[in-house]
């Protein structure tokens, strides 16, 4: 009988048997981030989202202007240069493919074509602050937070798909994150400095109501935000360096250390939805790990839809 040497070394021996052993089996690692990227970017990487051909798209690259696109094994290169002024945040994609940018120093919403790379405002407010974060409803309907950092205080923006605007809270904290649930009632929207999310309800015309704490923290703040299609809120949290994701109950199911303390944003993509890619300042770069379930939004737009009608996602 073969006996392993003595611990610590048999334990390491044991680790390596069990990690390559997994994949044979079937099993893959959740939760646990990995670096995407290096290099490209500034500590204004934000964005991201997600196209239906898996490619990855953040702003600041190289240049605040500047929006990259990634491919899935990291490569990066420059997809557009924004208008001279405008400097963009938040992306979100519609059914239909095109591509929405919370442009913050232009106090404009951007379409984005990317078949012909054609941009153009599809909103401006001269009341916005800096639209920051976007969300998009079944109908196409953009949501937009606007935060005043310097006032610590902050708005919220309807936005119809033919570029009306309709300012529809104000008086807020440091409205950030954003995301509409997987049945389309309830709007998320939290707010960075004041740590709490907001939950309001969406009416059928689009407008908001009943505005409601539904989760709040007493340190760390918050940036960006996305649904998972059972209605998992995944939250980044800013100076912690983690992913929250938070159950439609406003329970912590986990944490993810995601290799730097300032995770900015994130989206769902892979070939199966379940692959997290977050953008992080601190390192300046795209981390991803994988999770146990789609996200929203990749569920809705995988399938092509060039009229943009609404998809219906049922959570499990």
């Amino acid at each position: 009988m073969t006996t392993l040497p003595s611990s610590p070394l048999r334990h390491s021996l044991l680790a390596l048997v069990l990690a390559t052993a997994g994949p044979l089996l079937g099993k893959e690692t959740l939760f646990v981030a990995t670096p995407l990227t290096s290099g490209d970017f500034t500590q204004g990487i934000e964005g991201p989202a997600c196209d239906r051909e898996g490619n990855i798209y953040c702003v600041s690259f190289r240049d605040a202007r500047n929006i990259a696109r990634v491919k899935p094994d990291g490569t990066a290169e420059l997809f557009v240069a924004l208008p001279e002024g405008s400097w963009g945040n938040g992306i979100r994609f519609d059914p239909a493919g095109m591509m929405y940018v919370a442009d913050y120093t232009g106090h404009n919403v951007l379409r984005i074509d990317p078949k012909t790379r054609q941009i153009r405002v599809l909103a401006h407010d001269d009341r916005m602050n800096q639209p920051n974060d976007l969300a998009i409803a079944r109908d196409g309907t953009l949501y937009a937070s606007d935060p005043n950092w310097k006032a610590g205080t902050g708005q919220l923006w309807r936005i119809t798909p033919d570029g009306r605007t309709h300012r529809e809270a104000t008086g807020m904290g440091t409205t950030n994150g954003i995301e509409v649930s997987p049945d389309g009632h309830t709007l998320y929207v939290n707010e960075s400095v004041q740590r709490v999310i907001w939950a309001f309800d969406i009416a059928p015309d689009g407008s908001l109501a009943n505005k409601r704490r539904f989760k709040e923290f007493p340190d760390f703040g918050f940036d960006g935000m996305r649904c998972d299609v059972d209605g998992n809120l995944y939250v980044t949290r800013h100076a912690k360096g983690v992913v929250a994701k938070i159950s439609p109950s406003g329970e912590v199911v986990r944490e993810v250390d995601v290799l730097g303390k300032n995770p900015t944003n994130l989206c769902f993509g892979g070939p199966d939805g379940r692959t997290v890619y977050v953008t992080e300042a601190e390192t300046k770069r795209l981390v991803q790990f994988r999770v146990d379930r789609p996200g929203l939004e990749w569920e809705r737009n995988r399938v092509p839809n060039p009229a943009g009608k609404p998809r219906d996602v049922t959570p499990r």
